[in-house]
């Protein structure tokens, strides 16, 4: 049994050691892990271009956000992780929305709109003790976009975008909420 034990934990830290790799061939993921570490005092990374088609089926464009801070969260219906996170992202929107603060949530289900929409328009969260639902946009991801972005390790990954359009930091996996606070906080 130990042994078992020994090998599954070396193949998560393979797994782990492949994925810092695989994330670190973004230029633009490194820089913003450099300013995010006090590596670098150079300019921020700017967020690409990218343009997102909504639940009605309209282009959303990132570019169309500037002069707001946005939080960009790849996320899906099945990934437990992001459920956690959806009420925090639930209460960041409903604090901050009236002071230039927007979540974008890029739903990356593979079957798209036709699970989704229902699952954004059922699904309810609790919220300091209130049932809610998801009461930002939510726009259909892709891994073109995800790509844009330095590709996705896991889900959720969160990217924070200052209102000039540059990344300010990036949460793969389970976001710490305190973090996630302080930084859009320090933003707005």
């Amino acid at each position: 049994m130990m042994k078992v034990f020994k090998i599954l934990c070396f193949v998560v830290m393979v797994a782990a050691v492949a994925a810092s790799l695989v994330a670190c061939n973004s230029k633009n993921w490194f820089k913003a892990s450099a300013q995010e570490n006090g590596a670098s005092k150079g300019p921020l990374p700017t967020a690409p271009d990218a343009t997102f088609k909504d639940l009605d089926g309209k282009d959303v464009t990132l570019a169309s956000l500037k002069g707001k801070v946005v939080v960009l969260n790849f996320w899906a219906t099945w990934c437990e992780p992001c459920q956690v996170e959806i009420p925090w992202m639930i209460e960041l929107q409903q604090k901050n929305s009236d002071k230039g603060f927007t979540i974008l949530g890029a739903a990356m289900d593979d079957e798209g709109k036709s699970v989704v929409q229902p699952y954004v328009q059922s699904t309810e969260f609790d919220v300091d003790g209130q049932k809610m639902k998801m009461n930002y946009p939510i726009v259909l991801g892709n891994d073109d976009i995800a790509s844009k972005f330095g590709g996705l390790i896991g889900l959720p990954t969160t990217v924070v975008i200052t209102r000039d359009g540059e990344i300010a930091k990036r949460f793969i996996g389970l976001a710490n909420r305190d973090q996630l606070e302080k930084q859009v906080h320090a933003l707005l």
